[in-house]
């Protein structure tokens, strides 16, 4: 059986420099800037967990995971 994963970002604003690299190449769209500039999840639900955002960030503001779910719907640790 195929187990669902759900993928969060996470994001360091206090560190964000607001480049726009990581908008800039996030191919859904997920990320955006907010009024300064910096990025934020605006549709998470999108992510495909690719880590594009996190491998160009050049300040390693960002941090995607995904939590692999077992068959009994029990959230097991991602592994890094």
């Amino acid at each position: 059986m195929s187990e669902d994963k759900k993928t969060q970002i996470f994001i360091k604003k206090e560190w964000c420099k607001s480049c726009g690299i990581c908008f800039a190449f996030c191919p859904k769209e997920v990320l955006q800037p907010d009024e300064l500039g910096k990025a934020v999840v605006v549709h998470p639900d999108k992510c495909i967990g690719c880590k594009i955002c996190e491998l160009h960030c050049p300040d390693f503001v960002i941090t995607v995971e995904k939590e692999e779910n077992n068959e009994n719907g029990q959230e097991k640790a991602s592994s890094r």
